[in-house]
């Protein structure tokens, strides 16, 4: 009997991904694709928003019940921060010593760039600066976690998810219906969330054809260096940095790049890590991390570890520099990088992310705002790397931290190898 021929999802998702480039091409500069091909995108965006909330609870839920012990998960908490701060900060340094040695700023005519509109960013920078550093520990705790749910506030999400759960555990038997309640919504959500990764391909042709249409590719000439080194320093970072760390959990780098394609060709095309977070969550726990640590590691670090994000948030604070002749002393990059470190985390989950960190870090050495206008119509295409970068990290941060805590299950890991032999 003749195998049906299947598409695979990574394939699909690349039809779409080709698809909408051609689309936003050929209706370059006419608005109104965007009417047409907006509520694709969105629609898809939608979608996994519904799904993420109720899987990080009920994933959390049942990994710390299924514990019960609040030694334990202090102890992974405080690892999990240490080893965010530790990689973040490199990737900053990574960031700073390229911008530094390949000067991609350095004899830019600002005149043949083109500005975007930063206007929206500006306004949630201001908010946010208008908070002190405690409001951010005090804002982890929820008044109403209902209305934590319905912001998307993870980090109070996690916090409740994590006291609920050791709750759940303390009262022993009588936990046990609320907790066969809760490992059945996780089955019932991952079985949803294979179904809306079913309409990915037709998502990411909606947000590809909308970001070429508005953008086009002339608009990639002029900053092109500076484009090519943030996905060449991403490349080094990714294989060189986190390939060292992934040898340490005991896993090549390559093979769990191969294992998360499908993952990170959807991440790449719709520049959201949060499209994927059910998914990686999933195939960590198959590679050998507890339910526990992937449940609480992953949606942590989707807060805390934006390895991609503070990377190319040093090359482009430099870039901008560079651009308006203002040299930085080793001093002045010193108080970059701390502020960047600070500022990452601190506002960590706001649109446009980037964008924002930026604009609360350059005042403070000196770099003009204004500039990072000039940068606003390559961002999105420099963002689809860096959500990989993203991924990839977070990803190998919960295989890192099962083997730190010593429960790494290595032969989990062997029983996926072998039954997925063929992956490519």
């Amino acid at each position: 009997m003749k195998k049906k021929f299947k598409i695979s999802l990574a394939a699909q998702i690349l039809i779409g991904l080709i698809l909408g480039i051609i689309v936003g091409g050929i209706f370059y500069g006419n608005p109104k694709i965007e009417t047409y091909l907006q509520p694709l995108g969105d629609i898809f965006l939608h979608l996994i928003k519904m799904i993420v909330v109720p899987i990080i609870i009920s994933t959390l839920i049942v990994g710390v019940a299924g514990t019960g012990d609040m030694k334990q998960l202090g102890r992974l908490g405080g690892k999990s921060i240490i080893y965010f701060e530790i990689i973040t900060t490199v990737a900053i340094l990574v960031g700073l010593l390229s911008a530094n040695i390949f000067q991609p700023g350095a004899g830019i005519n600002m005149n043949e760039l083109s500005q975007g509109d930063i206007s929206k960013y500006v306004t949630t920078t201001e908010e946010v600066q208008h908070e002190g550093p405690f409001d951010i520990i005090v804002g982890i705790v929820p008044t109403n976690i209902i209305q934590s749910m319905a912001e998307g506030n993870m980090l109070a999400i996690i916090f409740f998810s994590v006291i609920f759960g050791l709750g759940v555990a303390a009262v022993g038997d009588r936990g046990k219906p609320v907790l066969d309640f809760f490992q059945g919504v996780a089955d019932a959500m991952f079985w949803v969330t294979n179904l809306v990764m079913k309409f990915a391909p037709i998502g990411v042709f909606g947000l590809i054809g909308v970001t070429v249409s508005k953008y086009g590719f002339a608009s990639l000439v002029p900053l092109a260096k500076l484009a090519i080194l943030v996905y060449a320093t991403m490349l080094f970072f990714i294989f060189v940095v986190l390939g060292l760390v992934a040898k340490f959990a005991g896993i090549s780098i390559f093979y769990l790049i191969k294992v998360l394609k499908d993952e990170l060709i959807l991440a790449f095309s719709t520049a959201s890590s949060e499209a994927v977070l059910p998914r990686i969550m999933l195939k960590m726990e198959k590679l050998g991390a507890p339910k526990d640590i992937v449940s609480f590691v992953i949606p942590t670090g989707y807060s805390f570890n934006l390895d991609g994000s503070t990377l190319y948030q040093a090359i482009a604070a430099l870039f901008i520099a560079q651009m308006y002749g203002i040299h930085l002393s080793i001093g002045e990059q010193i108080t970059l990088m701390l502020v960047l470190m600070v500022t990452s985390k601190g506002i960590a989950g706001v649109p446009g992310v980037s964008f924002v960190v930026l604009l609360a870090t350059l005042g403070t050495v000196g770099i003009p705002l204004e500039g990072l206008a000039f940068i606003a119509g390559i961002d999105r295409i420099l963002d689809m790397g860096r959500t990989v970068v993203n991924v990839i990290g977070n990803s190998l941060a919960s295989l890192v931290m099962a083997k730190w805590e010593g429960r790494f299950d290595r032969e989990k890991m062997k029983n996926y190898f072998n039954e997925n032999e063929n992956l490519a």
